[in-house]
């Protein structure tokens, strides 16, 4: 690799490569289209990153690689990283969301970055007002790649890589991959190399899976008892906005602000949320699925299911934002009874141990403890003597 990577490898701290790292990134360097599996928090962003990094030409400004993700956290998100690593290596780089300003994201491409990091609608308009040409682009990542290649998203993915030369490379990775996006992205691709990987089991042994059962409406009381004496840092899942917002407004209304995390909330208010979350202003942060994919906050603790996600691939992706990199985490779901024989299926599905715990005396328990009764006995005084049946 250049010395630029070099040093920022040095200055990471990283001892040595994950596993997804090590199988792709000389796949993707001899320019190998791929699609890569791997679970949450293994890696995955700089498996494509550092190899792309390293081919790209500084003395070509136009736009050489193309980064494309399902959420606009998640593109702030791989942005941060692209600058980190190359703040040393002589590029220009640029990030392009929905909802941000066109006019001052068309001052961004004015300065010819090579590696542009966008959300699909928003690359695919400034694809189609011709402000950012393609036909020079190398390499087309899709990042979360089951996120993207959807119906609903399609024909935007079809839209940026049409825009290429036939001989470009794409890139596929994400934590899980059914058989239909793999499909699909075989038919854009050029004789893709399949690279599955699986979470070394030392390192999912440091994630203990946890969950209560109780009513509905007991759930909150939950999730209040938790962060009162419990939980340091919890990204706490939602499947529905309008109940996320109340949950959130009765946690207030109790003194436990939290941050909020779902498609209506305005841009500002997004990066609010998540700013205040990762400097501990906020010490939980209320999240729906698309919100929070791909999101990586730094010591996060516990990650936390208040809705149960509608399947075990979502379960992967939830839980996967703690534990990251080796790290201990927790997850906790908080099911009712029947939402508890839906998890214990996610459980054998998925070969993840989960265990029932009870808040008792403010602590997390196996189980409610049983009081025994026990009759009195009547001492040795106060029994009456009889005498013997002769």
């Amino acid at each position: 690799m250049k010395p630029f990577l070099q040093k920022a490898w040095k200055q990471s701290g990283f001892q040595k490569p994950t596993n997804i790292q090590t199988e792709t990134i000389p796949l993707i360097t001899e320019g190998k289209d791929v699609i890569a599996e791997s679970p949450t928090g293994t890696g995955k962003t700089l498996a494509y990153l550092i190899p792309l990094l390293d081919k790209i030409k500084p003395e070509k400004k136009n736009a050489q690689v193309v980064v494309v993700a399902p959420s606009r956290e998640l593109v702030m998100q791989i942005f941060d990283v692209v600058q980190q690593w190359a703040k040393e290596g002589d590029m220009l780089s640029a990030s392009f969301i929905g909802g941000a300003n066109v006019k001052r994201q068309l001052e961004k491409l004015k300065k010819n970055p090579q590696i542009i990091v966008g959300t699909p609608g928003r690359v695919a308009e400034l694809i189609k007002m011709k402000k950012l040409k393609m036909h020079q682009v190398k390499t087309i990542v899709l990042d979360e790649a089951d996120q993207l290649l959807i119906p609903e998203h399609m024909e935007t993915i079809q839209t940026i890589v049409k825009a290429t030369m036939k001989e470009r490379q794409i890139v596929m990775f994400s934590a899980t991959l059914p058989e239909t996006v793999e499909k699909i992205g075989q038919e854009i691709m050029n004789d893709p190399v399949f690279i599955r990987v699986k979470k070394d089991k030392e390192t999912a042994k440091k994630v203990n899976h946890l969950y209560f059962v109780c009513d509905k409406r007991e759930k909150i009381d939950i999730l209040r008892s938790l962060m009162r004496g419990h939980v340091s840092s919890a990204l706490a899942f939602f499947r529905d906005v309008g109940n996320l917002n109340v949950i959130a407004a009765k946690l207030a209304y109790k003194g436990i602000e939290a941050g909020i995390l779902h498609s209506e909330s305005s841009k500002r208010e997004r990066e609010e949320a998540i700013k205040k979350f990762r400097s501990k202003d906020y010490s939980l942060l209320l999240a729906t699925d698309l919100a929070a994919r791909g999101l990586d906050i730094d010591g996060l603790s516990h990650v936390i299911h208040f809705d149960l996600p509608e399947n075990a691939n979502q379960y992967i992706h939830r839980s996967g934002r703690t534990g990251r990199m080796g790290a201990e985490g927790t997850v906790i779901s908080i099911v009712t009874a029947s939402e508890e024989r839906v998890l214990k299926k996610y459980s054998r599905d998925l070969n993840i141990p989960v265990h029932r715990k009870v808040l008792y005396g403010g602590k997390i328990r196996d189980e409610k403890p049983v009081l025994k009764k026990y009759n009195k006995t009547p001492n040795a005084r106060s029994q009456k003597r009889t005498k013997p049946k002769r």
